[in-house]
């Protein structure tokens, strides 16, 4: 065999290869910041977005609003209000009348919203606390253990609940009834088409079969006074997990302070289709929802809507300070540019073998 002879180990090397993504020879572009380019720039963010803005606000002032604050109603038989007959006594309901007066019409379609304050659905624990296979229909002996602790209605006997969790064992049970008194009648309500149809269609399901065969073995949640198959039983397909009051709470809110859509106003009936009139209402309220505990508040609402939805001045009033600020600041930096600038109109005539002598 022939000899071999091992030459001197020769170090790797660290240094990177020679590509222009390593060495950082890839070209590049960087903006000159002169006055020409900045200015122009604000000049152009305040004249565009000051009239947004204006837009957006005379759109949310055109909408009709009506809320009242009903936390605190008196039933008509008692002295105690129907908060804290609900506080005392948990799982009961206390019904009350609120009359009011719609200072104006309320032409084109109107909605009627629940609002609460101080209620923190946005708690981590609270907005993970489902069990997303549930609500699709796909039913399960164990729930998810994000359900925990209201997984089991009986932590002996280890009975499932459906729906499981923090949000649906949380879930808003008032019902409201109105009645136009100028008119002498009740104002038609619908409960569908309240909730988004990505989840009405994709993210909430029934088993297949009959529901009430399907949850047995099934317990309700346990701030429910109704099965979770009781929550419609006048419209099959607006029932169950599909119950689009479920489905519109189970969407929880990103600040404390929220409204959620409840009912829509039926404008096929007959003194209904332009919208409802002004003049004086009543509003019947089976209270059972407690609030009272955190301090919250409870607010009935009736709005019309524009093409961006709701009331809410917000983006009209962001659009015009953005845009007056960007105007005002383009105005100063000018002002600074023509009476501090140095001129540079000499640059160009300097040649690099020029003399500096005269």
């Amino acid at each position: 065999m022939p000899d071999t002879v091992d030459g001197p180990e020769v170090p790797k090397s660290k240094r990177p290869s020679d590509s222009a993504f390593k060495q950082q020879r890839l070209p590049a572009w960087q903006p000159v910041l002169t006055a020409g380019t900045v200015l122009p720039a604000f000049f152009i963010i305040g004249i565009v977005f000051i009239p947004i803005g204006a837009l957006l606000l005379i759109s949310s002032n055109s909408i009709n609003e009506f809320v009242y604050d009903y936390t605190h109603c008196m039933p008509d038989i008692g002295n105690q209000t129907c908060a804290e007959i609900i506080s005392q006594s948990p799982g009961t309901t206390c019904e009350c009348t609120v009359r009011f007066e719609l200072p104006k019409d309320f032409i084109g379609r109107v909605y009627m919203y629940y609002g609460l304050t101080n209620y923190f659905q946005n708690h981590r624990r609270y907005v993970k606390s489902r069990d997303d296979d549930q609500l699709l229909g796909r039913l399960s002996s164990v729930p998810s253990s994000d359900c925990a602790p209201f997984a089991y209605a009986d932590d002996e006997d280890q009975i499932p609940i459906a729906p499981c969790g923090a949000i649906a064992n949380s879930l808003f049970s008032d019902k409201f009834e109105l009645y136009s008194l100028k008119l002498g009648r009740k104002v038609p309500l619908l409960q569908t088409e309240i909730a988004w149809p990505s989840d009405r269609h994709i993210k909430f399901r029934n088993p297949e079969g009959d529901l009430k065969e399907a949850l047995r073995g099934f317990r309700r949640p346990k701030a429910w006074s109704l099965e979770l198959w009781e929550l419609d039983e006048t419209n099959k397909e607006n029932n169950g997990f599909q119950n689009e009051d479920l489905i519109v709470w189970m969407r929880t809110a990103a600040l404390p302070t929220f409204r959620k859509l409840h009912r829509r106003i039926d404008h096929s009936q007959e003194l209904f289709e332009e919208g409802l009139n002004k003049g004086n209402y009543s509003l019947r309220v089976m209270y059972s929802y407690s609030v009272i505990e955190f301090e919250g508040t409870k607010k009935f609402i009736l709005s019309t809507t524009s093409l961006l939805g709701g009331k809410n001045p917000f983006l009209g009033f962001a659009y015009i300070v953005v845009g007056s600020a960007c105007l005002l600041l383009g105005i100063v930096l000018l002002i600074i540019h023509l009476k501090c600038s140095k001129t540079n109109g000499g640059i160009s005539s300097v040649h690099q073998r020029s003399s500096s002598r005269p």
